[in-house]
């Protein structure tokens, strides 16, 4: 994590902004932290859906609730 005073903020606010994608940032005023900058991290649900084109189809309409449901359920069957 990156430590910057409010005032470095101001000055170079376009540095830190690409900084804030890879790290976090500390800003900080009369040498208190007031403010974490934190990049935005991508949806997990997101990736998810990514992986409908990789999963076998049954020939049936596929949801993000019935494939969750599903591996749920195989999961702890399996566990009896």
């Amino acid at each position: 994590m990156i430590q910057i005073t409010a005032t470095d903020f101001k000055t170079n606010l376009g540095k830190y902004l690409v900084l804030a994608e890879h790290e976090d940032i500390l800003i900080t005023k009369s040498g208190k932290g007031i403010v974490k900058l934190v990049g935005v991290k991508p949806d997990k649900v997101k990736g998810i859906e990514s992986l409908f084109g990789i999963v076998p189809s049954t020939g049936e309409a596929t949801d993000i609730k019935a494939f969750k449901a599903e591996r749920l359920t195989a999961k702890y069957e399996s566990l009896d």
